[in-house]
């Protein structure tokens, strides 16, 4: 037993951002999976914890943190281990604006297509009756608003061009910046790459006509270097669907 028990469903998007924060540092924590397909955030024990019923969480000691890019910064700050935020302060400020912009406006997109192609499907074959009880135990109203667009495959044509739109921008942007500088905010790996790998790591598979070795060099070259990590693979072990599994595609070398 640690100190430290993280509450996380898949290595992937927010639950994979403070797992693989801690295993860069070095922190021995205890792992607590929690099944978002079977909707166990939304259940007493973890509510006990958070009381949002958003995942991931964490918990040192009494103190309990929540919030994926928040805990990742406190991880950085409370563990010995590798600095993850850089020290120069243009970095730092570069750090944090990519950490906003894939929270605030690219992660949504990706989410929203995620959530129409994976998530929805994968409970859409549960008891109407049972996924009906589920959804109204969720604590939030706008969580329970995205969970039935999910499984009654609800979102709207105008909402998913516009995700779509957003994450070719998005494509654009990490494309260029990775051809300034080897890692997305410095020239350490770090915190902003933590936040968007996590992200984007299955990018080549669920756009392969926009991102791929001949039309995105630097972010393919980028995203095998960090899976290439020992933390990356510790981490990805601990994943038990097809979505961990998708990480294998950065297997393949350039063609």
């Amino acid at each position: 037993m640690t100190d430290v028990t993280l509450y996380h469903w898949e290595p992937n998007a927010n639950s994979g951002k403070p797992m693989l924060a801690l295993f860069e540092k070095g922190v021995a924590f205890d792992s607590h999976y929690l099944d978002l397909l079977n909707f166990d955030q939304h259940k007493p024990d973890y509510l006990a914890v958070n009381p949002l019923g958003t995942i991931p969480a964490m918990k040192h000691g009494d103190l309990v943190l929540t919030e994926s890019t928040a805990i990742m910064e406190y991880v950085d700050e409370a563990f010995d281990g590798p600095r993850l935020m850089p020290a120069d302060p243009v970095d730092q400020w570069r750090t944090r604006w990519w950490m906003k912009f894939m929270d605030q406006w690219l992660a949504p997109s990706f989410s929203m297509i995620g959530w129409s192609v994976f998530v929805g499907p994968s409970v859409r074959q549960k008891d109407p009756a049972e996924l009906e009880a589920a959804i109204d135990r969720i604590p939030m109203p706008e969580r329970r608003v995205a969970w039935r667009k999910a499984i009654n495959g609800a979102f709207s044509p105008e909402e998913m061009a516009e995700s779509q739109r957003r994450v070719g921008l998005g494509i654009g942007y990490l494309e260029e910046a990775l051809g300034q500088r080897l890692w997305l905010a410095s020239d350490s790996y770090g915190l902003a790459d933590i936040n968007g790998f996590n992200l984007a790591y299955a990018i080549p598979l669920s756009q392969p006509h926009l991102c791929n070795d001949e039309l995105t060099p630097n972010i393919m070259r980028w995203l095998r270097a960090i899976y290439a990590r020992p933390a990356t693979r510790a981490c990805w072990a601990l994943g038990r669907t097809d979505l961990a599994r998708r990480i294998s595609l950065l297997e393949s070398e350039p063609a």
